[in-house]
């Protein structure tokens, strides 16, 4: 397949790609077919082995790496791996999360706000520490996922809202930390992606952003196109303001 990107011979880990049809799936999908080799990392073993498998399929060079990306040793496992079957690392991008917990500040319990901090920023928190040294030796970057609700705060999204808000912080932090290390960070901010699941949500009449939109933008920040850019929350809105 023709791709308007390059990624040879680099090493590509993304988390959250266990979901056939959804973002992270999608996206290490075009990194392969860019050139790229892909560590695929989700806490769902059956899932990422089935992604694998498919890569495989396609002739890209893939290896999964399985676990709780809230727990330090898997993102610690998952760089590893790379560095063991790739000899290096190039990219992280930190799809992992989502909306969870959706409801009235009022009712939302403790367990729900730990929920979603862990699995929106501690998980890019983690990943991305874990992942400096292996990507200082190749000048690479890190690609997080932060919201448009990061820009636009809703109600009965408090907690979401306040976790995207979190990891734009944490980009924008690592990015000036890291530079002087050659790793760039920055983050990509969408609105509601057409993925089957939100279009079983909210119906194909929602204004969505095409997967292939949220693609090029990951992919733009992720390589050398963009090596003079750090610290950058990049909206991908298809046209919402």
């Amino acid at each position: 397949m023709a791709t308007k990107w390059d990624f040879s011979n680099k090493t590509v880990l993304l988390t959250g790609v266990g979901r056939a049809g959804q973002i992270g799936h999608s996206v290490a999908l075009a990194f392969g077919q860019a050139g790229a080799r892909i560590v695929a990392v989700d806490r769902n073993a059956v899932a990422v082995a089935e992604r694998v498998k498919e890569f495989a399929a396609a002739g890209i060079e893939a290896r999964p790496a399985a676990g709780d990306l809230t727990e330090p040793d898997v993102a610690a496992l998952a760089v590893e791996t790379a560095v063991k079957h790739f000899g290096r690392l190039d990219a992280v991008v930190n799809v992992a999360g989502g909306l969870t917990t959706f409801g009235p500040v009022g009712g939302t319990d403790p367990e729900g706000f730990d929920r979603e901090i862990a699995i929106n920023l501690k998980t890019a928190f983690l990943m991305s520490q874990a992942a400096v040294e292996a990507l200082a030796a190749t000048r690479g970057a890190v690609v997080n996922f932060a919201s448009v609700a990061y820009f636009r705060p809703a109600a009965q999204m408090a907690v979401y809202s306040a976790a995207k808000a979190g990891v734009a912080a944490l980009t924008q932090s690592l990015a000036v930390e890291l530079w002087p290390r050659a790793i760039r960070v920055n983050a990509i901010a969408p609105g509601m992606v057409r993925t089957p699941e939100n279009i079983a949500s909210a119906g194909e009449g929602a204004h969505y952003v095409e997967m292939q939109q949220l693609i090029d933008a990951v992919l733009f920040l992720a390589g050398d196109a963009s090596s003079g850019i750090s610290g950058h929350i990049l909206p991908v809105t298809n046209g919402v303001s």
